[in-house]
């Protein structure tokens, strides 16, 4: 059963310290209801009041439903053991979030978050996908806004790794935003992960919304990844919120041929982290690399892998003179090249060179 006294409060349009004010000093939902019915609130001003009665009249309505449309939705507000410990030291964290799901595990484990172009390209969905990978052996949960392109990516990654994700919504929690996210948003739940929103239910993805919960998921990360983003990419919005908050940003290089590229590459020049494999991630977290077991990996190469592997040396050479020399479609290219970096055979250094691993 959700809490009606939460809920009426943080639904009620009113500042972050009207609603602290609220809650300490009516203490619970029926001494709110009296005061708001019989008028008594005599020390606020009429406009709060005003808004406290006219969102009474929704809490009251889905008190007669008896809260059947929001089965399974969670209210997490700032005094709560499970409110994210991150967003307390910032003045603009929300009072109270919904959530649906195990919201536990975010104070448990390191948070990263990730997050990048909507129309990723192949390079940033490998990238992302092999980052993911490798950060399955650590104790973490892996951030992002279930938007389509990287966030998706990101999130269906961590799935496939059995690592814990956390989705932060531009839209009420019942609202699955795009449509085409439907099963992600259920397997997300399904898999132990959570589903987290600031919004009202039924809160339509208004593009207002979007900067608002961009601040959550670079406040709830312990580090910040960006895989791409183009000069305008709404990626920069969550990299701005993460540089107001003080949090470390690193940035997956890209070709500069590449319009997807072209905000990461400029966050680099003007002096965030550059990732070129994951011990950059391990380090900037202060988590030691452990070994992994590869046993389950082959490393039987087939013979377009090994004409690969023979172009690539101890020489960094560039993708560009990679496609000239094998002559193979790049985005085939780019899955062979992703398996040999798996296989830890090739490793993919800053500006898209790659270079063989001699072991």
């Amino acid at each position: 059963m959700v809490d009606l006294f939460k809920l009426w409060i943080i639904t009620t349009e009113v500042s972050n310290n009207m609603k602290k004010y609220i809650y300490d000093e009516y203490h619970d939902f029926d001494t709110l209801r009296k005061m708001v019915i019989n008028d008594n609130m005599t020390l606020l001003p009429k406009k709060i009041v005003e808004k406290f009665q006219k969102s009474y009249i929704k809490i009251e309505e889905l008190a007669a439903e008896e809260c059947k449309s929001i089965k399974d939705i969670h209210i997490c507000i700032i005094y709560d053991i499970d409110y994210p410990i991150s967003l307390l030291q910032y003045e603009d964290a929300p009072f109270g979030i919904f959530y649906k799901g195990n919201i536990s595990t975010v104070n448990e484990k390191k948070n990263i978050s990730i997050v990048g172009s909507r129309k990723c390209t192949r390079y940033g969905i490998d990238v992302t996908n092999s980052m993911v990978e490798q950060l399955s052996p650590y104790e973490i949960n892996i951030v992002s806004g279930m938007a389509k392109g990287i966030d998706s990516v990101a999130h269906r990654a961590a799935i496939k790794n059995n690592i814990n994700t956390i989705a932060v919504l531009g839209s009420g929690i019942d609202v699955i935003y795009p449509k085409e996210n439907y099963r992600l948003y259920h397997e997300i739940l399904e898999n132990g992960g959570c589903i987290i929103s600031e919004f009202p239910l039924g809160t339509p993805p208004l593009s207002r919304n979007f900067p608002m919960r961009n601040r959550i998921i670079s406040g709830m990360c312990e580090l910040l990844v960006v895989t791409e983003g183009g000069e305008k990419s709404g990626t920069l919005i969550t990299v701005g919120a993460a540089l107001e908050q003080g949090k470390n940003i690193i940035v997956v290089p890209g070709s500069i041929f590449s319009s997807e590229s072209k905000g990461t590459n400029k966050l680099i020049k003007d002096g965030a982290y550059v990732y070129t494999d994951i011990e950059d991630v391990l380090n900037l977290l202060n988590i030691s690399r452990v070994s992994i077991d590869n046993k389950n990996i082959t490393t039987v190469k087939s013979k377009l892998e090994e004409r690969i592997y023979q172009v690539i040396d101890d020489n960094p050479i560039h993708i560009d003179k990679i496609i000239k020399l094998v002559d193979v479609d790049i985005n085939r290219l780019y899955k062979l090249l992703f398996e040999l970096q798996v296989k830890e055979e090739i490793l993919c250094l800053s500006g898209n060179f790659y270079v063989r691993i001699n072991k």
